[in-house]
């Protein structure tokens, strides 16, 4: 049996052919113009990451409801919305046999308070662990309000498919609308949208099946899902196994796997400060693969497992253990655009990343350097230059308070 290598092609059941196994996870760039559509630095990082040899590219999130923004340069795709600055964007991402896909969201109440004084979620609960000094109380939903929120999903994706993007993908993870959805911390409804299992991820399954509907079977369309949220009471990885089964079994095109949230951010590395990453999975390089091999086992749709992949090594090896089909990478990208075609020349080819500090613990997580850091290399690119792997983290958290003051660091993540 030949095995399976990074630059190997991998046709989606719609027949839609990604020239390679390398898929670059969604990270939020923010680089939204006032109001809300995207700015031609966006198509300069894309076509740049296109031409470095990614086979797909996700897109940061994109909101589907302009009232309610995530972060303050979000980018929304509604009716509004200037639809040919959106093909500059798609036209960049596809250079190169590149496939760029949209990902589309809903924050709930992961809204800080200086952009929404009334945020809406499944259930009026605010978010623990410290975090409702930065949140405030979401209202509840109505089912009317429920059902809208669907359609503008549908209809973004819609747009999206116009604009000329590859597909869509839903943001399911990391304690967003969906994610607040599935979670029985979260949700606590008492009607058709919350309590059991199969009412809770209604809401997701509603939204694949709106914008199905709008793209038809031949326009792929993906999700991003925790494994789990490590929260107790929370979405767990017995529950996201079901999910992931229920949408496999409505055809949806390729399922990502992250985990975390806010309130436990597992995505960056463990399920808390205080619990070191597995040896196995430090050797493995990637955080979710214990899940992904339970996973493999329930479905054949395509899969990605995203987070902790440094070497092309880890990515053939986890390519071949048949468990995943796409390798994803983010930050490696924002520190070297060309990451992909270097794993793709040479099987030996690494590239560990430090943790950028300023040398003040206190001002790094004030400052939210493991995050803005990353989006300062992102700017260097969508401004033409190349990245900086020296740039100083003292000078990013000055220049991001200079340009947004201390609002830039109000909980924020892709």
């Amino acid at each position: 049996m030949n095995s399976i290598t990074l630059n190997e092609p991998f046709s989606l059941t719609n027949g839609q052919v990604i020239k390679n196994r390398l898929f670059k996870s969604a990270m939020s760039e923010q680089l939204g113009d006032k109001q809300h559509n995207p700015t031609l630095s966006l198509a300069t990082l894309y076509q740049r990451w296109a031409n470095g040899g990614i086979g797909l590219s996700i897109t940061g999130n994109v909101m589907v409801d302009r009232s309610a923004l995530g972060e303050p340069k979000n980018v929304v795709l509604d009716e509004q919305s200037n639809l040919a600055l959106f093909s500059e964007w798609a036209n960049a991402g596809k250079q190169n046999d590149s496939q760029i896909w949209m990902q589309l969201n809903h924050p709930g109440k992961q809204i800080p308070k200086f952009l929404c004084a009334d945020p809406v979620a499944p259930s009026a609960l605010s978010l623990g662990r410290g975090l409702e000094k930065s949140f405030n109380t979401p209202r509840a939903l109505n089912d009317s309000e429920i059902h809208d929120i669907i359609n503008k999903f549908a209809l973004s994706a819609k747009l999206s498919k116009q604009a000329g993007f590859s597909g869509v993908q839903i943001h399911g993870a990391h304690g967003y609308l969906v994610s607040q959805f599935l979670s029985a911390r979260h949700n606590q409804r008492d009607d058709k949208w919350g309590g059991s299992l199969e009412n809770r991820l209604r809401f997701v399954l509603e939204v694949y099946r709106a914008i199905r509907k709008e793209v038809g079977n031949d326009f792929p369309v993906g999700i991003k899902l925790n494994s789990a949220d490590f929260m107790k009471g929370g979405f767990t990885e017995e529950e996201s196994m079901q999910v992931v089964q229920t949408l496999s079994d409505n055809g949806i095109d390729l399922i990502e796997i992250s985990g975390g949230t806010y309130e436990s951010p597992s995505m960056m590395g463990s399920k808390n400060k205080n619990e070191p990453l597995k040896a196995s999975t430090a050797k493995r390089e990637a955080y979710f693969m214990d899940y992904m091999e339970k996973v493999r086992k329930l479905v054949s749709t395509p899969l990605v497992v995203t987070g902790g992949f440094r070497s092309a090594q880890a990515m053939n090896e986890a390519l071949n253990t048949s468990t995943t089909d796409f390798i994803g990478i983010a930050r490696t990208m924002a520190v070297d655009p060309d990451f992909p075609n270097k794993l793709i020349e040479n099987p030996n080819h690494g590239m560990p990343l430090t943790v950028p500090t300023t040398g003040k613990p206190a001002l790094d997580k004030i400052g939210m350097v493991g995050l803005v850091w990353y989006e300062h290399q992102m700017w260097r690119i969508a401004a033409g230059k190349n990245a900086d792997p020296k740039l100083s983290a003292l000078g990013v958290v000055f220049k991001t308070i200079l340009s947004a003051g201390w609002h830039a660091f109000k909980k924020r993540r892709a």
